[in-house]
Order: structure tokens, then sequence, then C-alpha cells
């Protein structure tokens, strides 16, 4: 896997990943920015979202549970001083769909933290962790 990231100017930059798509990441006026992009941090809290999601849909449908939605909060917490890495994140899942039933949505997040997916066994180096889930159909919600 390759990636190439191209300053532009003051704290914006451009990232083009080996695929070919491209991101504009940029820092706060505060330092320096025009808050013209994504912040770098942001960027891999972004990232653990969207692995974990890919994960979830992939898993689920492979227990042909009917999904229709997922929707991914996270927060992350970031230590004081430098390096300010990620100490805790939380994930709450909103996972929409046809009589799912709530076993196989936990397995699959299960599997997701603790199997599938690089970004958070990475983040798990320096940050605790919380899921949570939402089972949502017809205005029904289930939590987990």
């Amino acid at each position: 896997m390759k990636a190439r990231v191209q300053w532009l100017d003051g704290r914006a930059f451009v990232g083009e990943s080996g695929s070919g798509h491209a991101v504009v990441m940029d820092g706060s006026p505060e330092s320096g920015g025009r808050n013209i992009g994504v912040r770098p941090m942001e960027m891999m809290l972004l990232g653990l979202g969207g692995c974990t999601a890919f994960d979830i849909v992939m898993i689920l449908e492979r227990m042909r549970e009917k999904v229709t939605g997922l929707d991914i909060s996270l927060e992350g917490e970031r230590a004081g001083e430098d390096p300010k890495v990620f100490t805790h994140v939380k994930l709450v899942y909103r996972i929409t769909g046809y009589k799912l039933k709530p076993a196989n949505v936990e397995r699959a997040v299960t599997l997701s933290a603790e199997k599938y997916c690089s970004a958070s066994a990475m983040f798990g180096k320096t940050a605790a962790i919380e899921h949570s889930f939402e089972i949502i159909e017809a205005g029904e919600a289930i939590s987990g």
C-alpha cells in the first residue's frame, strides 16, 4: 500500500492514496490553517469508522441479515501532551434493517473489534475502545 502527501500552502496538504483518491487536510486557524479540510487526526478517527463499517456490513450480509443502513458515531479523546495519541474512543453503531437479530449484530461488532478491523487493532495500542449498538426497525431501538 502506498500514499503520497503534498503540501499546498500554510497548513494545508493534499493526500493521495495508492488507489488514486485524494483528500484535503488542513489545520485550524489557530495553528496557521485555513480550515479547508479535515484535520489529520480526524482522518485517523474516520479511518477507524470506515474500517469497522466495512466489516460490520460484510459480516451481517454473510449472516444473511437484511441490513438497510449503518451509522457509526465516534468520539475520541486524546492525550494532553505530545504525542497527542488517542487514549479513549467510543463507537456507537446504529444499524437499521429488517428483523435483525441482536445476537448477530453483537457478534458482528465483536468480530470487527477483536479480529478483522486493522484500525481497531492499531488504536487499541494506545486507546481504550468502547462499543455499543442500537438496532433500528420501524422506529424502535434495541440497545446492546
